[in-house]
């Protein structure tokens, strides 16, 4: 895969929208949380990956005064399986490590086998469940930490 990680820019938000609904049903996000994600320029970070012109993943990092926060990871269900997901993932864990940030927490669907082990592969832990987190699928979250 030689898909290329850039900073996601508002031009942006069109081609991840598709992915967030294909990807996560009920439980998207919206263009108007994306702008104002993406206008909170000191304590976010966002990425898309792209390759040929083409957003195939995309992934968020929120930085608060006392951990570090991955808001969201997606990668296109034709390009899963392919470690696009890690590559993200490392460079959202890389960024939370030049904010100085030694904790670093998500959340994921309970039911999201496939999240969770590249969470685990990559030293996340098991830490806290929300019960019917997910509006309006009332799915379960799954929290987790890396310290």
């Amino acid at each position: 895969m030689s898909a290329e990680l850039q900073r996601m820019r508002w031009w942006h938000i069109d081609e991840v929208l598709p992915l967030e609904h294909d990807l996560f049903e009920d439980d998207t996000w919206t263009a108007r949380t994306y702008w104002s994600e993406l206008g909170q320029l000191d304590t976010r970070h966002y990425l898309v990956a792209v390759d040929d012109g083409v957003v195939l993943g995309y992934a968020g990092l929120c930085d608060y005064p006392d951990e570090a926060f991955v808001q969201t990871i997606a990668v296109a269900r034709s390009t899963q399986g392919k470690g696009l997901g890690a590559l993200l993932l490392q460079a959202l864990l890389d960024e939370a490590t030049r904010r100085g940030q030694r904790r670093i927490v998500l959340e994921v669907r309970a039911d999201n086998a496939n999240a969770i082990a590249l969470y685990e592969r990559f030293g996340f832990r098991r830490s806290a469940v929300r019960r019917g987190y997910y509006q309006p699928s009332d799915a379960d979250a799954l929290v987790m930490m890396r310290t």
